[in-house]
């Protein structure tokens, strides 16, 4: 498995994990998706990640799997493995056969709060290139999918995933800075959302309250919410309801010009 590093070797969370991409490219696509698995910051679920990019490929696109690092207490360092990972993809892009305005994420569970926190919570930072010049990248995605989503850290939040990144005595200031749905503005990347309804893991009002805020600040956005499925599908495939999700992605993903 290769891996592209991301971060400096000191970078590591507290198993010793370098944040890296695995890349899963495609020969002549020229749009990419980051994929970030779920498992609520505590470890990276694998039918989450491969699976999905493989079926990416086979829509046409070329994808990455950011093993982001995993949350000692109380430190909330993912989102700079998230931002550091849009930057490294776009400033890669000639590199990759790729469109740097064709950088986009999807992510699951926590790996989709991961993927909209990137999305809502953007900057430029100088990088370098690989002719050796920098120049200033910004870490916004140019769209996000978000799979049965953690979004807010607030009600309804999942307390596993809160409790990982940001310890049993978080402020309510920072847990409203890592609400999802609190940091969507006009510069936030169009959005394709899923959910369950009968999700008791992740309760749907994540998926619904980031749809709102999309909505309130009119940003293009499409929700799918299936009656039934629970958490944690992945792919989904052969579900007789939810696995229609990635037909209904791909739609989504073409038409954004992916």
């Amino acid at each position: 498995m290769e891996q592209i590093w991301i971060a400096d070797e000191h970078v590591v969370d507290e198993m010793g994990t370098r944040p890296y991409l695995e890349p899963y490219l495609l020969s002549g696509a020229t749009s990419a998706v980051i994929v970030l698995p779920g498992g609520g910051y505590e470890f990276r679920a694998d039918h989450e990640g491969g699976p999905v990019a493989q079926w990416l490929n086979e829509q046409g696109i070329s994808a990455f799997v950011l093993h982001y690092r995993l949350t000692p207490k109380h430190r909330g360092t993912p989102l700079e493995d998230g931002q550091a990972a849009i930057r490294h993809v776009r400033a890669h892009a000639a590199h990759y056969g790729l469109r740097p305005d064709r950088i986009g994420m999807l992510g699951f569970s926590a790996g989709g709060h991961l993927t909209a926190m990137t999305g809502t919570v953007c900057s430029e930072q100088e990088v370098l290139l690989p002719d050796g010049r920098t120049e200033r990248i910004s870490s916004r995605p140019d769209l996000m999918v978000l799979c049965y989503p953690v979004i807010t850290m607030e009600g309804y939040g999942h307390e596993g995933s809160k409790l990982a990144l940001l310890g049993a005595d978080a402020s309510s200031d920072r847990m409203t800075a890592h609400s999802a749905e609190r940091q969507v503005s006009a510069h936030t990347p169009p959005t394709f959302i899923w959910h369950t309804a009968d999700d008791e893991v992740v309760p749907v009002q994540n998926s619904l309250r980031m749809a709102l805020a999309l909505e309130q600040h009119s940003i293009p956005f499409e929700l799918h919410v299936y009656e039934h499925g629970g958490h944690g599908a992945g792919l989904a495939t052969g579900h007789p309801s939810m696995g229609s999700w990635t037909e209904r992605c791909a739609d989504w993903l073409h038409r954004q010009g992916w």
